[in-house]
């Protein structure tokens, strides 16, 4: 039962990260799995549930980074370059998937549902690294909006991919801009 159970989640992570969890049919989690349709639904009665079997599986193999890691960096520039280089390594890592379930999230109220505590995990983030900086009002407002920007995977796409900076270069783009606002 759990060996089926997981090849279906294996089966369907790996059409998530292909062609994308909108373009990802019952029928071809099950072809893939080598079970029956009557199986899959035996197993997963609901998208939501395969949702979250799939998140959980694929968050195993590929944890998100965890903010601790910059715990050591008391500057808060250095501390936003730390996060934005472990953040991006991860974006680099995880593309096909994170591209698939972001593209495809706006089309299924299920999937957006279940992106809700990637969200959640990125406000954090975000919300950490601007309080390092210590600003208040307006400007906390904009370090918030320009951390968020920073952090943003399709940010990430635009520097590395379209723009082909390398990683380091990115980051650096992105401190900078921080650095900017800060020093206005």
């Amino acid at each position: 039962m759990q060996q089926t159970r997981r090849r279906i989640t294996e089966a369907a992570v790996e059409l998530h990260q292909t062609v994308g969890p909108a373009r990802t049919t019952v029928s071809a989690v099950a072809e893939k799995a080598g079970v029956q349709r009557h199986t899959y639904y035996a197993h997963f009665p609901e998208l939501k549930d395969l949702y979250q079997a799939c998140t959980a599986h694929y968050l195993e193999q590929n944890p998100l980074p965890e903010p601790p890691f910059w715990a050591d960096v008391s500057d808060a520039e250095e501390r936003l370059r730390v996060a934005l280089s472990v953040v991006y390594a991860y974006y680099g890592d995880n593309e096909a998937m994170l591209a698939n379930a972001l593209r495809d999230a706006p089309l299924d109220p299920v999937a957006q549902e279940n992106m809700a505590s990637f969200y959640q995990y990125w406000e954090t983030m975000r919300d950490a690294l601007a309080d390092a900086f210590e600003a208040s009002g307006e400007l906390h407002e904009a370090l918030l909006a320009a951390i968020a920007l920073a952090l943003d995977f399709q940010t990430w796409r635009t520097l590395v991919r379209q723009q082909e900076l390398n990683q380091d270069r990115a980051v650096g783009l992105m401190v900078g801009m921080v650095r900017c606002l800060t020093s206005t």
